[in-house]
């Protein structure tokens, strides 16, 4: 959401970079089995890097083929200079690597994660705990799930660092729920309840309860948990996540105040700020859609909610936006590149008007990825397309979880 038990990794399924984090940081005065902020400081560093809601990342630019010999082609970041051999411990890739992971999420590039993969593979050391919980959330970013379920497993078998375990039972929780695993996302969330109690795993337990039944329950705890319990100001800000996801699940106009409310404290949380802005859209507020995607264009899943908002409003920059998405999507298919396929759908179902590839797309997407945002978009594309069984396997699936949701109009039929 990469959040709390609700941030899928791709969107893959946005996570929260938290620039403020280390000012924030202060031991958790709730956990009196903890001494110092030591372990509340690294667990929460993991959740603003690892996968609580989607990193939203951009597909490849366009292949150009004309242009002089001492023409720049790209800008290479700086940390891009940076090569693995400079890492002379476990310790400093695992720095480095996490640096680049956190650059991928609040910037929208995916050359990070590529440096960061770099890393890793030319690493000839032990792999650390450490450094197999961040290449699972690698792993879940490039939608290689069984991959990051395996690291994630063999970390929490067998180390005897509670910080490491911990940090690999919420990575698999959240992994579990981004694919609709609920049951098996419950065990993950009790078990980090034990370990680890408070506003954490309290919204990793309601975002299953909201996903399987059980929203309104789920929204009123967890308001009710946050009212009573004193944490830390990070742990809030994934609180007031989910509740803003919940809330849009119920319908509650109160979900755009849970979402503000986390970008003013990480305005870099490109998962949230997804959320609101589809939100605004879905209410035709258009020119709040477009004042929260301004600027951000690279990002894929916000590029195409504006070029939704700026055709609504007939913005004389709409064809241009279209046209560079449509450059953007062509090279991803080219290059074989399927991290965007529910952005591609969306483009395809609300920009293009191309129903079969919106359908292909947005099926494709959902057999990783079952977030409320990818289900709803599989059944608008099937009832456009006017494939009733695609349509009618949706519906299955929400039933078996009695999973419902306001922003799901087209499942009531």
């Amino acid at each position: 959401m990469t959040r709390t038990m609700n941030r899928p990794l791709m969107i893959c399924s946005c996570t929260r970079s938290l620039r403020r984090l280390p000012e924030l940081l202060k031991p958790a005065s709730t956990y009196p089995t903890r001494s110092g902020g030591g372990f509340c400081a690294g667990l929460l560093l993991l959740m603003a890097l690892a996968g609580f809601c989607t990193t939203a990342i951009a597909a490849p630019g366009t292949i150009e083929t004309d242009f002089n010999d001492n023409d720049i082609l790209v800008k290479l970041p700086d940390v891009a200079l940076i090569t693995p051999a400079s890492s002379d411990s476990a310790e400093q890739l695992a720095d480095l690597v996490r640096r680049q992971i956190d650059r991928a999420r609040s910037s929208g590039d995916p050359r990070f994660l590529g440096y960061a993969e770099g890393a890793l593979q030319q690493w000839q050391g032990e792999m650390t705990d450490r450094l197999l919980v961040l290449r699972a959330t690698l792993e879940q970013s490039l939608h290689r799930f069984d991959s990051a379920r395996s690291d994630l497993g063999n970390v929490i078998a067998r180390t005897g660092d509670l910080l490491q375990k911990t940090q690999a039972t919420l990575l698999l929780a959240n992994l579990e729920i981004v694919q609709g695993n609920y049951e098996i996302a419950r065990t993950h969330c009790e078990h980090l309840q034990q370990s680890y109690p408070g506003l954490i795993a309290h919204s990793c337990l309601a975002q299953i309860e909201a996903r399987t039944g059980s929203p309104e329950q789920a929204y009123q705890s967890l308001q009710q948990q946050v009212a009573d319990t004193r944490s830390d100001p990070i742990s809030r800000v994934w609180a007031e996540g989910t509740l803003g996801d919940i809330a849009a699940q119920l319908g509650l106009p109160d979900a755009a105040g849970h979402w503000h409310s986390v970008l003013s404290t990480s305005p870099d949380d490109l998962y949230t700020r997804t959320q609101l802005a589809d939100w605004y859209l879905s209410r035709n507020q258009t020119d709040r859609t477009l004042a929260l995607t301004e600027g951000h264009e690279q990002v894929d899943s916000l590029a195409v909610i504006r070029a939704i908002a700026m055709a609504r409003l007939g913005h004389p920059r709409a064809s241009l936006l279209a046209d560079k998405l449509r450059e953007r999507f062509d090279e991803a298919r080219w290059r074989g590149n399927l991290l965007h396929q529910r952005d591609m759908a969306r483009f395809h179902l609300d920009i293009d008007g191309n129903k079969e590839a919106a359908l292909t797309y947005a099926q494709g997407n959902w057999q990783t990825q079952r977030e409320p945002l990818d289900t709803r978009l599989l059944l608008r594309a099937a009832k456009a397309a006017n494939d009733r069984q695609a349509e009618q396997e949706a519906r299955r699936w929400l039933n078996k979880y009695r999973q419902n949701d306001a922003r799901f109009p087209e499942a009531e039929s």
